[in-house]
């Protein structure tokens, strides 16, 4: 038997997995977390095979919850599921250890193969995403701007963003301005929703 933990904040998604495995002869849900720091706690517990962790969790995300795993528990296999699937995610998850990253709209059958998979050693991403990774565009920002565009969420005021970067105010007008020149867009909340949706922030 291949010991699954399922961790997903939604509760009718991690209800309805489980439900689904539990019909695969070779697969047993031992644990369930609704939380990325439930999540480690559980693996600690239960020690499954294979972590099946949604991406956007409370407390901890699920890239969060892989490097821990990494660390505490590397015989477990990670498998990420995503609603909002962005490019940038993928080569994140995998970096972070994750053996596998799928969206929560693939077919029914799809997640058990997947869990067999990575628990035989392999690795799998779908190849939908594969392909948008490969042709997404790369981040026209420095590194800086990310940062200062980052802070700038829900028009947080350039005095508050300067005191937490440690720069001037006029500097962080300066960067702010070139992230909305870069991205050719008329405001910084339309910069921010942008690098946002392309997943470099």
């Amino acid at each position: 038997m291949i010991r699954v933990m399922l961790a997903d904040d939604e509760d009718l998604i991690r209800t309805a997995l489980a439900a689904l495995l539990s019909l695969e002869d070779d697969i047993e849900v031992v644990a369930q977390a609704q939380d990325g720091r439930a999540a480690v706690d559980a693996a600690a517990a239960h020690r499954p095979d294979v972590a099946v962790l949604d991406l956007e969790m409370p407390k901890m995300d699920g890239l969060e919850v892989t490097a821990e795993l990494k660390r505490s528990l590397p015989t477990c296999a990670v498998v990420i599921l995503t609603g909002h699937a962005r490019p940038t995610h993928l080569q994140v998850a995998l970096n972070a250890g994750a053996k596998a990253y799928l969206p929560k709209g693939s077919p029914g059958g799809t997640l058990a193969d997947v869990i067999r998979r990575v628990h035989d050693g392999g690795r799998y991403v779908d190849p939908g995403l594969a392909a948008d990774a490969l042709t997404a565009p790369e981040c026209p920002l420095t590194p800086r701007e990310v940062e200062v565009l980052r802070l700038a969420e829900y028009d947080t005021p350039v005095s508050t963003i300067a005191a937490k970067t440690h720069l001037s105010a006029g500097t962080v007008r300066n960067y702010l301005t070139a992230a909305v020149s870069k991205l050719g867009v008329a405001s910084r909340t339309e910069a921010f929703r942008v690098a946002h949706d392309n997943g470099w922030l």
